[in-house]
């Protein structure tokens, strides 16, 4: 009689690998599921098998994602130019609108020039590898945003003899002695480069630019901020985390920032700041050289969200009366809500299944709010990431205080 064995091949290794980490996902209740949005993003949404609900989880900081004259610039943009560049910008894929864009976001910022790409994570992974060199050190606040991490992690794969050092977050004194050790480290021989959010996106704390700026100054280095959480937020016209501290765009060397959030919500990113190392990411960045253009329809959406930011600022103001409101109500309910002048209002929860237990309940009360936790945050302190909008009125904001409180008391 022959038996007949069954081998485990390669592709079984993973496919039983990939069925084991959902089952542990779904059996601890952290198994994320996809909503279905059927209709624009605004300050309520319509849910699949929910129907219409107040968002509290969008990027979509001043309101402009479904703004007329955005979407209007959109449809313009694509009855003129098509519905893609289909190609790379070297070759044949900058269309006019990339020019125009790229030259507002500059005069936007107060800076030298811009160049626009398919997102931020690919701005992220054109400027270290692209403008580092061997000897170059880079060093990093330890909470900065995954792109700027895995942007470190490929430049010094891509570039051997590129360095890189983290600093504890937001500590000034541990970035001095960085800087010190990387001005005492023979190795370290070419530029040295500090990279940081402009706000953090999970915790909604800022950066501190003005002693950043002063410390790179003191030791020659160059400051980069990742602003894309700040840009149409911050500071009193909205261009960002650097206004808000009282700086001038020039202060900083280069910008990173997206159009998928504040402005209008697309997608798209962009490097801003000194023409040389802009410039350079044109001639020699990969994700420049091998990837599309940016669709020209957006590029149109985004610079009249621009436009309307820059005619507009009391749009800034509006969504800092709400923020303060919404922020008062959490606090009058009971729930810990880390402190931050931005429109990212964290409530710590602790445990993972817990915080998607609570977004699930939240979301049944016709209130979207997104329950984040491991490995998005470090184990422990999952939270509910509550993002206010210029769009929201103040009924919206009470219904989001009114299902909060309610949560609060089936949770005592």
């Amino acid at each position: 009689m022959t038996r007949t064995t069954t081998r485990t091949t390669p592709a079984d290794v993973f496919y039983n690998r990939a069925d084991d980490t959902l089952k542990t996902l779904a059996d601890s209740g952290q198994l994320k599921n996809l909503q279905m949005i059927e209709g624009p993003m605004d300050a309520t949404i319509t849910l699949r098998d929910y129907g219409e609900v107040a968002c509290f989880c969008s990027n979509n900081y001043l309101g402009l994602s479904n703004h007329p004259d955005v979407r209007a610039a959109g449809i313009e943009a694509i009855e003129k130019y098509g519905a893609g560049t289909a190609s790379v910008r070297f070759i044949c894929g900058t269309f006019t609108p990339h020019e125009t864009l790229e030259k507002t976001i500059a005069k936007f910022l107060g800076v030298e020039a811009a160049y626009t790409f398919v997102s931020c994570w690919n701005a992220s992974e054109a400027i270290f590898p692209t403008l580092c060199e061997p000897g170059d050190i880079i060093i990093s606040d330890e909470l900065n945003h995954a792109c700027i991490i895995d942007s470190m992690r490929l430049t010094t794969v891509i570039k051997k003899g590129v360095h890189k050092a983290v600093y504890k977050h937001s500590d000034m004194n541990d970035l001095r002695a960085k800087l010190q050790a990387a001005q005492n480290n023979e190795d370290v021989t070419g530029a040295v480069w500090v990279v940081t959010d402009g706000v953090f996106s999970m915790e909604g704390d800022i950066a501190h630019l003005k002693d950043m700026r002063a410390l790179c100054d003191e030791f020659g280095a160059l400051l980069v901020v990742d602003d894309s959480h700040g840009t149409g937020v911050m500071g009193k016209t909205g261009k960002g985390t650097h206004e808000f501290l009282g700086l001038a765009g020039k202060d900083v060397d280069f910008f990173t920032g997206t159009l998928g959030k504040a402005l209008g919500g697309g997608a798209g990113g962009y490097i801003a700041g000194r023409k040389q190392g802009v410039e350079l990411v044109v001639q020699r960045g990969r994700p420049t050289l091998f990837s599309n253009a940016l669709p020209v329809t957006v590029a149109c959406s985004a610079n009249t969200a621009i436009e309307i930011l820059m005619n507009e600022p009391q749009r800034v103001q509006k969504l800092r009366d709400n923020v303060a409101y919404a922020r008062k109500g959490f606090r009058e309910i009971g729930f810990k809500v880390l402190e931050s002048p931005t429109a990212i209002c964290p409530i710590i929860v602790g445990d993972t299944a817990k915080a998607i237990a609570m977004s699930n309940k939240l979301l049944k009360m016709g209130v979207f709010v997104i329950g984040f936790g491991f490995p998005v945050v470090p184990e422990g302190t999952a939270r509910l990431r509550v993002q206010i909008s210029a769009a929201h009125e103040r009924e919206h904001l009470d219904q989001l205080i009114d299902a909060l409180r309610k949560l609060k008391t089936l949770e005592a």
